[in-house]
């Protein structure tokens, strides 16, 4: 589906001592990192997202909890993805439609493409909608 993909980060470590991953431009994180950011304490009944981006990729990890992913690519394609381990990042290229769902102690750490521009975002499903009109037929 358009370039989604799950990616295992390595776990070193041991339940003894504790375990870390590492995400590294040109190792395991697809694009050049330019921004990172996390959300912590989302309500239950809260589904974030509802958004798009023209351009940004995003590499997002749940560190903490459970947070399920919809998503919809360009061609309609539907997915639900369940983050539920540390070491598990989804990669989520541009122009992909998501809605998103947290467990109460989730905590969600996006690394992202690009610093915030307002004018990446799509936030209407109708303008995405016509927006993958516009993509698939220049893509033809």
């Amino acid at each position: 589906m358009s370039g989604i993909r799950i990616i295992e980060f390595p776990t070193i470590g041991s339940s003894s001592l504790g375990f870390i991953s590492v995400a590294e431009y040109d190792k395991n994180v697809p694009f050049p990192i330019k921004r990172a950011y996390w959300t912590y304490f989302t309500p239950n009944e809260v589904q974030r997202g509802g958004h798009a981006h023209k351009k940004l990729e995003q590499l997002i990890f749940a560190v903490a909890g459970v947070i399920e992913f919809n998503i919809e690519d360009t061609t309609s394609n539907k997915q639900k993805i369940v983050l539920d381990k540390p070491n598990m990042g989804l990669y989520i290229p541009k122009l992909i439609w998501r809605e998103i769902k947290f467990s109460h102690s989730a905590v969600l750490l996006c690394l992202a493409s690009d610093i915030f521009k307002e004018d990446d975002y799509i936030r209407d499903y109708d303008a995405f909608k016509k927006f993958k009109d516009i993509e698939n037929t220049s893509n033809s």
